[in-house]
């Protein structure tokens, strides 16, 4: 991988699977991965469980509205389009509906960004006209060219539309955390503990738990099961089963990434079906 994180076209990923979900949750599309990010886009349809992820997600529909609650008994929200900040515990419903995600990691220039101009409280209201013009600018080039870069491409132009004033951030992550950042990218698939990655940026352990989470928002364990989750469905998508792409992702067993899964995406992983038809 190059470049900086949260900056599309920076690594290589597969650009052609189908993912079918279904059970509570039901969609097909396709999903496209760089450093930093990733986008999801297809049909949505369902309700999924309450969850959190490490990641802020951009929800983009480009015609018709989709839901979201943040408490248990709250009302539901409808949006056009909507930003749920990085571990915000929310549940989201949709009826059959063209949708575009997209997972940007918060500690990224983008994500920063995002944050900066939309804040951290609760699930935000994007500006209609622009949700509304990047979707649709997302579906044009998925129904015309859906290979990964011209589909990586519309994605930067959608962030950067997003991102609007806000496209530079106030403030960068620590060098340190820079350092770290690519230090676990680059072992993701072997066991990595705190310690060892402290000790490849010069730092106490203490000194880095505390720089790790006050720079991401994030423990370092829930980091590494945010990037261990993401490796996996790469895998999946590869053609690989769950039970091979848990191995390989650096999770215990098949099992501590059916639960993982669960509670960052509110959906099982069995609920995914990799296909090269649609």
């Amino acid at each position: 991988m190059t470049g900086g994180p949260g900056q599309p076209g920076e690594s290589a990923g597969p650009d052609d699977t189908v993912a079918r979900m279904s059970r509570t949750h039901a969609s097909t599309g396709r999903i496209y991965f760089w450093q930093g990010g990733s986008l999801w886009i297809g049909q949505g349809r369902g309700r999924t469980d309450w969850h959190a992820h490490h990641a802020h997600q951009l929800v983009l529909a480009p015609e018709g509205t989709f839901r979201f609650r943040t408490e248990r008994d709250g009302a539901w929200q409808h949006f056009e389009g909507a930003l749920v900040p990085s571990h915000r515990t929310h549940q989201f419903d949709v009826d059959a509906l063209a949708m575009a995600h997209l997972f940007l990691e918060p500690e990224s220039r983008v994500g920063r960004a995002l944050l900066q101009r939309f804040g951290a409280g609760t699930v935000a209201r994007l500006p209609a006209a622009d949700s509304r013009a990047a979707a649709r600018a997302l579906f044009d080039t998925f129904r015309a060219a859906p290979a990964r870069e011209p589909m990586v491409a519309a994605a930067s132009a959608a962030l950067a539309r997003l991102c609007g004033a806000a496209a530079e951030p106030a403030s960068m992550p620590d060098r340190r955390l820079t350092a770290a950042l690519a230090y676990i990218r680059s072992n993701i698939r072997e066991p990595l503990a705190l310690g060892d990655v402290a000790a490849a940026v010069a730092l106490s352990p203490s000194r880095f738990r505390h720089l790790f989470v006050a720079e991401t928002g994030s423990s370092f364990r829930a980091y590494l099961l945010w990037l261990r989750i993401n490796l996996a469905i790469e895998h999946v998508q590869a053609g690989a089963t769950w039970t091979d792409a848990a191995h390989a992702a650096g999770f215990a067993d098949s099992a501590h990434l059916t639960r993982t899964h669960r509670r960052v995406f509110g959906i099982e992983p069995s609920a995914i079906r990799p296909s090269t038809t649609g």
